[in-house]
């Protein structure tokens, strides 16, 4: 039977709520990245306002290695339609740590009357559920809504789940009813009010009596039905038609090579991706070395810049001398050296004092090339060089005592200065 609407749930309490846990930090914050959680809300948003039977949630997960980790899910049930007839699914959708990017785990949720078909396509034993859309995953397109339509689909094809008949209490042959049987029901929400599964209905007298259980009992399937004391399985009617046979084959056959055709175009787009991200690599490391060489060349120019400006103001010095003394001559001066005139006698002194020590040093110099090679013999070599020695240490004790003598006019000239300055 068609099962009762849903009734909508609030999409203002639902976006509270998942605003108020996904904005959780400390030990209470989900394991979600902070760049993600903001599309994880709008998925839900979206998938429990196309589906109001679905109802977001957070739980705790136990991987298989054991570890505990607090989780949202999407809770309830999707609808799918079967024979001409829509039914509910019951469904946990778990959000694993790595969702978006990666698919979330979809189980169905059976009731307590109702049984996993095995062997199933897309259902496994444990009810965990893979479909091309699970395995075709592809962040950022891939979102819940269009996984939940697909689960619809699938499941309509090859419903995953048939009610569990239980041993019922045989009423008096009077108050048989022959038209008693399991019906292909709908499927329940978490809170409890409306009926879950693949429901049954027995019509049962007031006062039946008690009747052992059979072994012959087996769960109706929508498949095929059971007979009360058989203990096969029928199969499905001979008269199903072969259009609705070849067509569903063909579906499945154009699905698988779409899945086919999927996968390759998808390793080659991955190879593509991984091209591209060790060509960004290389990229960015060459802009390191450009941004380098660029910064260098920037500080380069700015100290020839520097020293240009040095230039051009040494270069205006030298030409403002020239204009000052072009038309000027030494006259009758027979030394070049005269022509620079002393301030003072201590500056006149200094400047003798210096020229011969820089001479001595020069000689010296050339003293050392020539025993080097042989053209002075090293006796005579000594003796110069002692004589010399002791006359540039008389130079250059009369240099610093003369140093001291004009630092010390240089004081008693600035004392004056302050005086008259004070003075006036």
């Amino acid at each position: 039977m068609v099962p009762p609407a849903v009734q909508s749930p609030n999409p203002q309490l639902i976006q509270q709520f998942l605003s108020s846990v996904l904005s959780q930090g400390g030990p209470a914050a989900l394991p979600y990245s902070e760049d993600t959680k903001w599309l994880i809300r709008q998925h839900l948003v979206a998938v429990t306002t196309t589906y109001p039977s679905l109802e977001p949630k957070t739980a705790t997960f136990t991987h298989n290695d054991g570890r505990s980790v607090n989780l949202l899910q999407a809770d309830g049930t999707i609808p799918m339609s079967f024979q001409g007839v829509t039914y509910n699914i019951p469904v946990l959708i778990w959000l694993m740590e790595s969702y978006p990017r990666h698919a979330p785990c979809v189980y169905v949720n059976p009731t307590r009357d109702m049984i996993i078909k095995r062997p199933h396509p897309h259902v496994n034993p444990s009810g965990l559920v893979s479909i091309p859309y699970l395995q075709n995953w592809v962040y950022p397109s891939s979102n819940l809504v269009d996984l939940v339509r697909d689960l619809g689909v699938f499941f309509g094809r090859d419903p995953p789940l048939y009610s569990q008949r239980r041993n019922p209490q045989p009423p008096p042959p009077q108050n048989l009813n022959p038209n008693s049987n399991s019906n292909f029901g709908s499927l329940s929400s978490n809170s409890g009010n409306s009926q879950s599964g693949y429901v049954q209905h027995h019509q049962h007298h007031q006062h039946p009596a008690p009747a052992p259980p059979t072994r012959n009992n087996y769960p109706p399937s929508p498949y095929g039905s059971f007979s009360g004391g058989s203990s096969r399985v029928q199969s499905l009617p001979h008269t199903e038609d072969p259009t609705e046979v070849f067509k569903r084959n063909a579906v499945n056959k154009i699905v698988e090579m779409v899945h086919g055709d999927v996968t390759a175009l998808r390793k080659t787009r991955e190879a593509e991706m991984e091209g591209l991200f060790n060509l960004q690599g290389v990229l960015k490391q060459r802009e390191e070395v450009l941004n380098k060489g660029l910064r260098e060349m920037q500080e380069e120019m700015e100290g020839l810049e520097q020293q240009l400006q040095m230039v051009l103001m040494n270069t205006d010095v030298l030409e403002g001398w020239l204009r000052d003394n072009q038309g000027k001559r030494l006259g009758s001066l027979e030394n070049a050296e005269d022509a620079f005139d002393c301030v003072d006698v201590l500056s006149k002194q200094m400047l003798d004092c210096t020229a011969s020590d820089l001479a001595i040093e020069d000689t010296l110099y050339a003293l050392d090339k020539a025993v080097q090679v042989g053209s002075v013999p090293f006796d005579q070599y000594l003796r110069s060089v002692r004589a010399l020695s002791r006359e540039q240490f008389f130079h250059r004790a009369t240099a610093a005592k003369v140093r001291a003598a004009q630092l010390q006019a240089q004081v008693a000239n600035m004392a004056v200065r302050i005086q008259h300055y004070g003075s006036s």
